[in-house]
């Protein structure tokens, strides 16, 4: 006879506290299989990168300290999802699995329909639980602000750990499902924050307690921001940290804290983590379609040259090729940052968006589908109903790097070259050029465009769609769905 078992699947979702599926399933009072899937779909996909299973695999070993007190793991497999429940159903009778709803890509949103699908067929009852303050079936955002408050405020749902049923997996499964040469071939980046549910509390308590003083002065400089901004982004992504658990902690530390309003400017811009995935919720489409379809018919050729030069930080522009070594090296960037990049490829290169989307969430290592694809879409300006933004890099270098330290640690070529030079370098004359031992356009590039026109362009053509009525009545559509009526 079959052992009963249920199982607890872990997606992004990596932690041990407030989290509903695995304090359910530890009350079901069945021994638990806790289990990760590497799948080779998903590890494949153009948005994926090894960064990110390098964090996966740092938090899964941090939560496996933690739960080898209890005589208990997660045990991790390689291939794709339905071929490894079918072998763990053909030798455990397995009655529940239990995860968290996932909005992910499209990929794993086929994924989810099919799995489904298959537990049902087989007998097996998938008990899927609410993520954060995203709301799976959401008809209307009039309330969703309430509801979000709502579920701030509910105490965090704990596990008792001391309760798992001890549970050993038969070795027959890992014959065929074995992850142990693919966690082998990822490399370790000190250069990169590291996962883990301790690591993520670490992160945020030293953020409270120090380093948000300061936050609002330097959330927008691409280097005090690698400080004073909270970091927590990748936690968040991977699941390590609850956005109640942020909440929570933060409201502790504000009664005390001596620069409030910096925490609270934070706290405006948490508001704004479940929104922004709730969007791609209600529709996944935002991953691979212009949402405002006004917007199909421009940027419809592309040029393999402008692209690669924006992939290896070799446009001439020296803040855009800063940030896009930067967040190659180190898989992070702040926000305004990450807005001119994408502003950059798509106003001033003219160069659609889909793929420049998919280059830089490899390179996020906080790459969070419901985030990333939205706030493109906003950048680019195809949605009709955002502020059309289209960001001057070098405006951005003198208001935010104005003494050029973020440029010159990330451009070497640059580093002998006065700070105005260093910035401006197309400026350099022909005497500075045999002054600093320099020469324009051989040691660093020219400039690939003329953004004063490239901003002509962009401007002209993004404002008349969206004055059209045929971008007004998508607009409609669009506000209609994703914000709440008046």
């Amino acid at each position: 006879m079959k052992t009963k078992i249920n199982i607890l699947w872990f997606k992004r979702d990596l932690r041990l506290q407030d989290h509903l599926p695995l304090k359910t399933a530890i009350e079901n009072d069945l021994s638990i299989l806790m289990i990760y899937i590497f799948e080779p779909s998903l590890i494949s996909a153009p948005y994926s990168d090894e960064r990110h299973w390098r964090f996966v695999v740092d938090s899964i070993k941090d939560l496996n300290i933690k739960l080898n007190k209890y005589y208990q793991q997660i045990y991790t497999f390689y291939g794709e999802v339905i071929p490894v429940l079918k072998r763990i159903i053909s030798l455990y009778d397995v009655k529940n699995v239990y995860s968290h709803q996932e909005t992910g890509t499209w990929l794993t949103f086929q994924r989810d329909i099919e799995v489904k699908k298959f537990l049902k067929e087989n007998g097996v009852k998938w008990r899927e639980f609410q993520n954060n303050a995203v709301i799976r079936g959401l008809k209307s955002r009039d309330s969703w602000n309430e509801k979000r408050i709502d579920y701030l405020s509910k105490p965090f749902d704990n596990p008792r750990l001391d309760k798992i049923k001890p549970f050993k997996i038969d070795n027959e499964i890992f014959a065929s499902f074995s992850s142990d040469k693919f966690i082998s071939s990822l490399n370790f980046n000190h250069c990169m924050q590291k996962g883990g549910e301790t690591e993520a509390h670490k992160v945020l308590n030293s953020f409270l307690s120090e380093r948000h003083i300061g936050y609002t002065k330097n959330i927008s400089r691409p280097e005090e921001s690698r400080l004073h901004c909270s970091r927590l982004s990748p936690y968040l992504a991977w699941g390590n940290l609850s956005i109640r658990q942020v909440e929570r902690a933060k409201n502790n530390f504000y009664k005390t804290s001596p620069a409030k309003k910096d925490l609270l400017a934070f706290q405006s811009r948490v508001a704004w983590h479940c929104h922004f995935i709730q969007k791609l919720e209600s529709e996944p489409e935002y991953e691979f379609k212009n949402i405002n379809s006004a917007y199909d018919n421009i940027r419809t050729e592309w040029n393999e040259k402008y692209f690669n030069a924006w992939k290896e930080g070799l446009t001439g522009y020296p803040l855009v090729d800063a940030c896009m070594r930067c967040v190659k090296e180190t898989g992070y960037i702040n926000f305004r940052m990450r807005a001119m990049l994408v502003s950059f490829i798509t106003h001033h290169l003219w160069l659609d968006w889909k793929e420049g989307a998919n280059f830089l969430a490899k390179q996020f290592l906080d790459f969070e589908p419901g985030i990333h694809f939205p706030q493109f879409q906003m950048q680019a300006g195809t949605t009709g109903i955002n502020t059309i933004r289209i960001y001057n890099p070098t405006k951005q270098a003198l208001e935010h790097d104005s003494e050029a330290v973020f440029i010159k640690k990330w451009i070497p070529e640059l580093r002998n070259l006065p700070t105005y030079l260093a910035i401006e370098p197309w400026k350099i004359n022909p005497f500075e050029e045999t002054e600093y031992n320099f020469t324009y356009g051989k040691d660093y590039p020219a400039r690939i465009v003329d953004t004063e026109l490239t901003y002509r362009n962009a401007n002209k053509i993004l404002w008349q769609i969206k004055k059209s009525q045929s971008s007004k009545t998508e607009a409609e559509k669009i506000l209609a769905r994703h914000v709440k009526s008046k």
